[in-house]
């Protein structure tokens, strides 16, 4: 019997990235360096990591929905997905597969960090023609509380701060890097 087919991982990159300018950083926080990598670069590779399929959606759309619904037609034979922002740098490959793993069996898998909400986010080809009508800045927070009013939302708990710890200013880069170097230590 052939192994189920995998979720795709949709790594967003195509965010402004207007906090972070504004909390005085130079140009892009995807291209914020951490350590001796781009934030965007420490995503990518825990994504190819996890060795799930994924898409990197990076053509510069006007808001998080309109990046979403673009990803998902771009993927849309795929059996669900994995919503990811570029700027998770730390998030642990093995949280994604987690997520992936949980979504068989769900239409919805919302992971949590102590309580706070995180990504990726994974929805079930059962959302995607909602996921493919997102337009705007909200991203995919109506399909997800639309599907959680139907009963069809799993929160997952996940021991991995990376899928909290994102980038939207100087100081969450200061933080990251804290966190990145303690890790790195201890490997």
């Amino acid at each position: 019997m052939p192994a189920p087919a995998l979720p795709t991982v949709l790594l967003l990159a195509s965010g402004q990235g207007r906090r972070f300018v504004a909390s005085g950083g130079a140009g892009s926080k995807l291209q914020a360096r951490l350590g001796a990598a781009t934030v965007l670069q420490h995503t990518l590779e825990a994504v190819r990591a996890s060795g799930l399929p994924w898409h990197l959606e990076d053509r510069g759309h006007p808001g998080m929905g309109d990046s979403i619904a673009a990803a998902v037609r771009a993927t849309a034979a795929s059996p669900g997905w994995l919503v990811l922002p570029g700027d998770l740098p730390l998030i642990s490959p093995d949280s994604l597969r987690t997520v992936a793993q949980a979504l068989a069996g769900q239409a919805v898998v919302q992971p949590h960090h102590r309580g706070v909400k995180g990504h990726p986010v994974g929805f079930s080809a059962a959302c995607g023609a909602e996921l493919m009508a997102l337009t705007g800045e909200a991203g995919a927070s109506s399909v997800l509380r639309a599907w959680q009013a139907r009963g069809g939302l799993l929160a997952l708990p996940l021991d991995d701060a990376g899928i909290v710890t994102d980038i939207d200013t100087l100081d969450d880069l200061a933080r990251a890097e804290v966190l990145w170097r303690t890790r790195s230590a201890g490997q």
